[in-house]
């Protein structure tokens, strides 16, 4: 399969979610999986990029103009998809791959997340929808989402569409 991999592109974050986006790249490739990322050279991005990479996998980078221009491209692609901005990014990853797992992250992560889970609940796609939750990093997600399933403002439940795991084992039998 080829997993898209949506994720954190800062350093200074908790070291522990290295070490599981390694782990996540590591397993991707023994399983024969490959990676679908942003292409950005540093964070969890790199981590799980250079991780797969090291292990034999394939890793596509889908790269936006501004990031190249930054010089900030990862050294560890197979392919290079370059693309003019953020949108189009998204949409290529969308339509590349069939899983999407979604590490810990800021702005851009949520934006990658809630852009293929409101494809998903519109039918645009049917693909799985993984929300790694290393260390409970998400539980404040999780509970947001509760909060608007219970004021009746998300079309049936947001679980039917995200799927909350702790570990790659979950994320294997999800897939």
């Amino acid at each position: 399969m080829k997993l898209c991999i949506f994720c954190s592109a800062n350093n200074g974050i908790d070291p522990d979610f290295f070490e599981s986006a390694e782990n996540l790249g590591v397993w991707a490739a023994e399983n024969g999986h490959s990676i679908v990322f942003g292409g950005h050279d540093a964070g969890l991005m790199h981590a799980v990029s250079k991780a797969a990479k090291e292990a034999g996998g394939q890793v596509i980078g889908v790269v936006p103009r501004k990031i190249e221009e930054m010089g900030r491209t990862s050294p560890y692609l197979d392919v290079h998809i370059p693309t003019e901005d953020l949108t189009d990014r998204k949409q290529l990853m969308t339509d590349m791959s069939d899983a999407f797992i979604v590490l810990p992250g800021g702005i851009g992560t949520l934006d990658e997340l809630f852009t293929v889970v409101a494809a998903s609940t519109l039918g645009y796609h049917h693909k799985p929808v993984i929300l790694f939750n290393m260390k409970g990093f998400w539980n404040s997600l999780v509970a947001c989402l509760d909060d608007l399933q219970t004021q009746g403002v998300v079309r049936s439940q947001w679980s039917d569409y995200i799927h909350v795991v702790g570990s790659l084992d979950e994320i294997g039998d999800l897939l």
